[in-house]
């Protein structure tokens, strides 16, 4: 179950139901700027234009090449193309320099990665490309989630339905919170805060200086 070519199948579809950036991402971006700010699987660029209103540049960093198409589109109707770029690559292997980014955000993309060592490893990448001062935020989907009457962790599909009645099944681990908690104290990562909101786990992190 390859993500990038998963999502270059739903791209256009799951574009037009990902219209808004989340009130968690928004309420972490209040009062935050910087000169390069960084959206790792970005989408459609709904966050990224968020992080732009901030930033000076904002990269919008995505897998799927189909999903870059329509954040590139969004960019340019909505205006804010000439403060982004996006870039195809991996969460695991970010083109980004080491210590260049002042404000990120890794939203709803980590709970698609697997096994475990690739996802803290594409933790280990945000605390790289993060200044010694930089934030970020993470999330991935919960085991609080009311979909879900799990207490531990564990990895499923979730069946994406297209116009016509066409499924196309992703893969998610779905964590518990402790043990997101504890993936990220496995990375390069400090953790300054946690919490749980709307079915998802999230964290403020910024890199652990050592």
């Amino acid at each position: 179950m390859d993500p990038q070519s998963t999502y270059d199948r739903i791209a256009a579809h799951f574009s037009k139901t990902r219209e808004y950036a989340w009130p968690e991402v928004e309420s972490f971006l209040e009062g935050r700027s910087g000169t390069l700010a960084l959206d790792v699987g970005c989408g459609n660029g709904r966050h990224t234009e968020s992080l732009a209103a901030g930033a000076e540049t904002a990269v919008g960093v995505d897998l799927s090449r189909g999903l870059l198409d329509e954040a590139v589109e969004r960019a340019r109707e909505r205006g804010f193309e000439d403060r982004t770029a996006f870039v195809h690559g991996d969460a695991g292997a970010l083109p980004v320099r080491d210590g260049a980014v002042d404000l990120a955000v890794y939203v709803a993309t980590l709970h698609h990665l697997s096994p475990r060592a690739a996802r803290v490893e594409s933790l280990n990448e945000l605390a790289r490309v993060l200044a010694p001062d930089g934030v970020a935020l993470v999330s991935a989907w919960s085991t609080a989630h009311d979909r879900f009457d799990r207490d531990e962790g564990f990895d499923t599909t979730v069946d994406w339905t297209l116009p016509g009645g066409e499924t196309v099944p992703r893969y998610y681990h779905i964590y518990s919170p402790s043990e997101f908690e504890a993936d990220l104290a496995a990375s390069d990562l400090e953790t300054r805060n946690t919490s749980v909101s709307s079915g998802n786990c999230y964290a403020e992190v910024s890199p652990l200086n050592l």
